[in-house]
């Protein structure tokens, strides 16, 4: 058994390393084939319908970014105050979700550096239901048992070839004696709610808020992008 667990991470490390090497040899390629186009960042905290917005640009036929690249930049130069390949990574596509766009401070960095952008924060009906759904969902993938991850399994989890989830702790403010402790992370959600909504006050046709829950949001999501489709809903991804 621990042979076979062994065997199947060394498995997965391998392929990841081969994509990282495969992305830093056809960046320059993809980049121009993007050059020009309008970006858009998915900044919603995970767990918030990014996937399901995903899907939407990708079947409208949008160039989406790697996010396994973005994750590996994440762990690697996120925490060290590091954008320089985060806004290299973004010349390679047109949209990007999750981490590391769904934090703060890369949100100011990728405005600066791609003027003209667009950014869609998508939200759940309030702080406990985003609370909920993401703990069952990384019980279901990192906890033993199905149980809310502790912190031994957080430092135990390699995520893709990562030390990803490590940063459940990083992101959030918690500590990894109780690192889902629900107060500190839904105040983190809903601080990042208010750090955004001041940010773009002064200009809000560069944002959209989006609860993908309620009727009508996926026409004020083509609405957003200027875009038209036969489709009346967003295709729901990563549903829990």
């Amino acid at each position: 058994m621990i042979k076979s667990l062994a065997r199947t991470w060394l498995i997965c490390w391998i392929r990841f390393r081969l994509k990282l090497l495969i992305y830093f040899l056809v960046r320059r390629n993809r980049s121009r084939l993007v050059e020009g186009r309008t970006k858009y960042f998915c900044i919603g905290r995970n767990k918030t319908g990014t996937t399901s917005i995903s899907k939407a640009f990708s079947d409208l036929g949008f160039t989406l970014g790697d996010q396994l690249i973005a994750e590996y930049l994440t762990d690697k130069d996120f925490f060290s105050g590091r954008f320089d390949r985060i806004i290299d990574y973004c010349e390679t596509a047109e949209v990007f979700q999750d981490v590391p766009f769904s934090l703060f401070d890369t949100i100011k960095e990728v405005d600066r550096a791609f003027p003209g952008s667009k950014f869609i924060l998508t939200v759940r009906d309030d702080s406990k239901q985003w609370y909920d759904s993401l703990v069952r969902f990384h019980s279901k993938l990192f906890g033993r048992d199905g149980r809310v991850p502790t912190c031994k399994d957080i430092k135990r989890e390699k995520y893709k070839g990562t030390g990803l989830k490590r940063n459940v702790v990083r992101v959030h403010g918690t500590d990894y004696s109780d690192p889902y402790n629900e107060n500190v992370m839904r105040s983190h959600y809903e601080k990042h709610y208010l750090d955004v909504v001041e940010y773009f006050k002064e200009r809000p046709k560069d944002l959209l808020i989006i609860n993908l829950s309620q009727k009508g949001e996926y026409q004020r999501f083509l609405d957003f992008i200027g875009m038209t489709s036969l489709c009346e809903d967003f295709p729901w991804e990563n549903r829990t």
